[in-house]
């Protein structure tokens, strides 16, 4: 199978569940989209779950290239928590991600609680480099690098999943981001 023929078949995928949702998406709903067989689909995929995190893997690989891995050399503090944010940004407003947080919030929770998925370990090997590579010029805070992203890619969970319980009248999104960003920098600064 072709790399374009299986991101048709993601794409009916993602089509069916911003607009049905991930529990009334079947296999046979994205067999049907993508205008093959089911057994064309069971070939790749044996259940919605494992078609699910190939397609997450896919929407938020292209979130995850948001955060820059090498457009500020040396990489600074400031630097590593403004693509955190934009990542988290883009994250926010990516129609899947929504759709799945608004609608089955359940399906993001065996990867905040349980394991780590494919995306998390990529945005992590970039996060990693990025401090490594400041570590070395002496921007960035000391410490095992791998440690230290972990440790921001857990304090990113928050303004990705739930900012938007924190705004309100008196305090915006915007000013809920510049705080975590600030916060972010003073954390990774030497």
């Amino acid at each position: 199978m072709t790399s374009l023929r299986h991101n048709s078949y993601l794409d009916a995928a993602r089509d069916s569940i911003l607009d049905v949702g991930w529990r009334r998406t079947t296999l046979t709903e994205v067999a049907r989209r993508a205008e093959v067989s089911r057994m064309t689909i069971y070939r790749t995929w044996p259940d919605m779950q494992t078609l699910l995190a190939d397609l997450m893997t896919r929407e938020w690989g292209v979130v995850a290239a948001v955060l820059p891995d090498g457009d500020v050399s040396p990489p600074t503090p400031a630097s590593i928590a403004s693509g955190s944010l934009a990542v988290i940004g883009a994250l926010r407003t990516n129609p899947l991600f929504r759709r799945i947080l608004d609608v089955d919030p359940e399906l993001l929770l065996p990867y905040l609680l349980d394991r780590r998925g494919r995306s998390q370990e990529a945005i992590l090997q970039v996060l990693a480099a990025r401090i490594a590579a400041g570590q070395q010029a002496g921007t960035v805070t000391g410490g095992d690098p791998h440690l230290v992203a972990r440790s921001l890619l857990l304090l990113a969970h928050g303004p990705a999943l739930s900012a938007a319980t924190m705004a309100d009248d008196s305090v915006s999104l915007a000013q809920l981001d510049e705080a975590v960003e600030t916060m972010l920098t003073k954390a990774l600064q030497p």
